[in-house]
């Protein structure tokens, strides 16, 4: 994150702003290992909460405690988001993380069912619940805390390091999977092996709490702090219902691509091509390091020529890629990377501005809400119900039609990029 020492002030970033993103950064990571951890050992940890005698259906009930936690998404951005507007970006990202270690620690030390029989359900859903709840409020708070903490001419730059942790951590994640899996036994894995990887996220989880602790509020926050202010949910929907529906259409095409693109082309690639899980997933994996790495880059470019632009590329880059993307596809393993690598392409003009101008909408007493309400609502919306639409797709010989799928989601994306106006150099 280093700047040149001729650049011009606005594009300067100080020690203190420097430190300020790589502690809400690396906060960030952390807080998506706890959340990504649940996913990655769900097959392992299933029949320990569950009545024995199915494990597919001890499978199933897991997965969905695992949606469950996006239900509390939209009520963590609305409630954490207010407390954030109100008290502080510090405080809000310091309870978010908090919860999201505090239910880790919880589900790694909870009794299976065959000791408490239907309170292990009961605790493993609440602490989801929480988890949920906590990853609500993440986005909007993050975001706020990055992209006030940034000099503006460096706001996408650092906007786009949430992005970028929200990665690392679904791939730490992947990773504590991997070597656990790799290193323990089945006895092992399924008898304490999976509560040492949610010990491990929760422990990262106070890592990233006495990170978030040692940064100062954000200017941005201190001037509004003595200035009476009103309830900031009313207020964003009040005075502010514009920017909150932008918000919204803003989030359609990007988590519904980056969805079907990061989630379901793996398993789509295997289905109808034939080639390897093992294979598609690898190919996956290598696309989004190679997305991780060009994100800041995302943001350096529309710290320069603007958010339209970059944004507006991304949408139309899918409106083009599309159709030749699952026509040729094909069960050659440099195919599928080729995909999938040109597509996270395009996305990054997606996720490394998506933070930055959600937060360039609003003023600074209802930009945490602002940002995370409405955004959490498109994710569940669109985002979460992506993978569901095209597995349904597929099974019932429309797969073949997926394309068309992106293509209505790309051109809601142009419509909304093209109309939504300029932020690039908005006075916060």
């Amino acid at each position: 994150m280093t700047v040149q020492t001729g650049a011009p002030a606005t594009h300067r970033l100080s020690a203190a702003q420097r430190k300020a993103i790589f502690a809400g950064a690396i906060g960030n990571t952390v807080e998506w290992v706890d959340w990504a951890v649940y996913a990655t050992f769900a097959p392992v940890f299933a029949g320990q909460f569950f009545a024995k005698g199915n494990d597919t259906a001890a499978l199933l009930s897991t997965l969905a405690v695992f949606a469950v936690g996006f239900v509390m998404r939209p009520v963590g951005g609305a409630v954490l988001g207010a407390y954030a507007d109100r008290f502080g970006r510090k405080k809000g990202l310091t309870l978010t993380i908090s919860l999201m270690a505090a239910a880790s620690i919880v589900i790694a030390v909870c009794p299976t069912y065959s000791r408490i029989g239907v309170l292990a359900p009961l605790v493993l859903l609440l602490a989801r619940l929480v988890q949920g709840f906590s990853a609500g409020g993440e986005f909007g708070s993050s975001s706020a805390f990055l992209i006030e903490s940034a000099a503006a001419g460096r706001r996408a730059f650092a906007g786009s390091w949430q992005q970028v942790s929200v990665g690392a951590g679904a791939l730490i994640a992947s990773l504590l999977g991997t070597v656990l899996n790799s290193t323990l036994d089945d006895a092992d894995l399924h008898g304490w092996g999976w509560r040492l990887a949610f010990g491990v996220a929760g422990a990262l989880g106070l890592v990233g709490l006495w990170l978030r602790r040692s940064v100062h509020e954000t200017e941005a926050f201190r001037t509004i702090e003595r200035v009476k202010r009103r309830n900031p949910i009313v207020a964003m929907f009040r005075d502010h219902p514009a920017a909150a529906l932008r918000v919204a259409g803003i989030t359609i095409a990007g988590t519904l691509i980056y969805y079907v693109w990061v989630t379901y082309m793996p398993t789509y690639a295997h289905l109808a091509t034939g080639i390897p899980l093992s294979k598609a997933l690898l190919a996956n994996t290598i696309a989004m390091i190679v997305f991780l790495v060009l994100l800041p880059f995302g943001g350096l470019l529309s710290d320069r020529i603007g958010r339209k632009p970059t944004m507006t590329a991304f949408a139309a880059g899918f409106l083009i890629l599309s159709w030749p993307a699952f026509h040729f596809l094909s069960a050659n393993f440099w195919t599928l990377l080729v995909i999938e690598i040109v597509g996270l392409v395009f996305v990054v003009g997606y996720s490394a501005n998506c933070a930055v101008i959600m937060a360039e909408q609003f003023p600074p007493e209802v930009r945490t809400t602002g940002i995370g309400l409405p955004y959490a609502l498109a994710v569940a919306l669109f985002g979460g119900t992506a993978p569901y639409v095209t597995t349904w797709m597929n099974a019932n010989h429309h797969g073949n039609l997926v394309w068309l799928y992106v293509a209505v989601a790309a051109v809601i994306g142009v419509a909304v990029y093209l109309t939504m106006p300029e932020t690039k150099g908005k006075e916060l």
